[in-house]
């Protein structure tokens, strides 16, 4: 079928959820994409931070081609060797005593809240500690309870009622986050790197006062790694920069490199207080994906994968001030993703460098998002630099 053949399909199948440029991808090898004409994107996106190891990885590939042949979904009314061998993964390499393993990073903090306030009724009696704080800027899905805990108006307020019980506070602001705590909150949700509001960084200080407060009133801190986690930082986790532990985890988009899963870490505390039939999911934690993500996990965590990473990261992140010239206002972020705060709406700019073969994506109005695959090569690095300036100076 034709690109615009495709185009006017979709306009005329799916539900309108989306704005997409007009352009059809085919296939995808290494860091790049390919549309319908051959032409070739240098991908600074990577599917929202999802493609860690790029497009057709060869050893994505193989994990995938293997289990295929085997077994690929039995539902969760059976045991499968994949899904604990992820599980144990996750648990040795985290603070982690225990995983539920759902489809994306949405289902993964709707656990997390089903979790607290079954944990919170469990330890404490009754069901009056219930509430959650989140932060301003803070993303965690779209789903009824994870959009509750979601700050953005325009995400909500078609849907309202939300969740109730849920105070959104200011990011990195401990001092009204204090005024907001009470012995009612049975769970804080917070984001080490806010992805979507716009690649902020949550400060070392402000996490670890979180977590002072978190004891003080028996409430349980959850970080959002579903964007910042598994190895995007130049660590396995973006938390081990702060050295502050949570009772919860969420994790999703670059765990299986492509193919959805989700996942909730939990303390052994909290595993105690979920009981069989209390939550569930059809799909989630299958062989198919969960063979993947092991092979996906043990290529990330690797200490030299992450080590270049890093080195990759400050490569960009030079690159980047380097070209600044006046027209951006901020930098932020960590590793490979970073936040690109220009003078002015970046539409402009990501369709100019579209045009010119290089994929980048926003986090606000005036903000580039730049989350390339991990795998991504000093030379890329570059030939992005170059494409993203010559589409500055077309943009202006």
């Amino acid at each position: 079928m034709e690109a615009d053949n495709i185009i006017q399909a979709e306009a005329r199948y799916l539900v309108p959820t989306y704005s997409r440029p007009p352009v059809v991808f085919t296939h995808g090898e290494g860091s790049y994409l390919l549309d319908q004409s051959g032409k070739r994107y240098l991908d600074f996106a990577a599917g929202i931070a999802v493609n860690a190891l790029g497009h057709s990885h060869p050893v994505w590939l193989r994990a995938l081609q293997e289990q295929s042949r085997k077994l690929t979904h039995i539902s969760n009314l059976y045991y499968s060797e994949p899904q604990i061998e992820l599980a144990r993964r996750l648990v040795e390499n985290s603070f982690a005593d225990r995983v539920f393993f759902s489809n994306t990073g949405a289902e993964a903090n709707e656990a997390a809240l089903k979790f607290a306030r079954k944990w919170a009724r469990r330890s404490h009696g009754g069901g009056e500690k219930f509430e959650a704080i989140a932060f301003i800027g803070g993303f965690h899905g779209r789903t009824m309870g994870a959009l509750s805990l979601t700050s953005k108006e325009n995400y909500r307020l078609p849907f309202a009622p939300l969740v109730p019980g849920v105070t959104l506070v200011p990011f990195n602001d401990l001092e009204a986050f204090g005024k907001a705590m009470s012995d009612r909150v049975c769970a804080v949700f917070v984001e080490p790197i806010q992805g979507e509001g716009g690649v902020l960084l949550a400060e070392a200080e402000f996490l670890a006062g979180l977590r002072q407060l978190c004891d003080q009133h028996q409430a349980l801190l959850v970080f959002d790694e579903v964007q910042c986690g598994l190895g995007r930082t130049g660590r396995l986790w973006a938390h081990e920069w702060s050295g502050v532990i949570p009772d919860m985890m969420t994790l999703a988009k670059p765990l299986a490199g492509g193919l959805p899963v989700g996942a909730t870490l939990v303390t052994e505390s909290i595993a105690e207080a979920i009981e069989v039939g209390d939550h569930g999911s059809t799909f989630a934690g299958g062989p198919l994906v969960s063979s993947v993500a092991c092979a996906v996990f043990d290529e990330l965590s690797r200490p030299e994968f992450l080590q270049r990473v890093e080195q990759n990261g400050a490569r960009l992140r030079a690159g980047l001030m380097a070209l600044g010239d006046g027209r951006i206002k901020e930098l932020r972020g960590r590793g490979l993703l970073l936040g690109v705060q220009l003078k002015g709406s970046v539409k402009p700019l990501i369709e100019a460098a579209r045009h010119r073969g290089l994929l980048i994506i926003h986090a606000g109005e005036e903000i580039l998002r730049i989350c390339p695959p991990l795998t991504i090569s000093p030379e890329e690095i570059n030939s992005g630099l170059e494409i993203l300036e010559k589409s500055m100076d077309a943009s202006e």
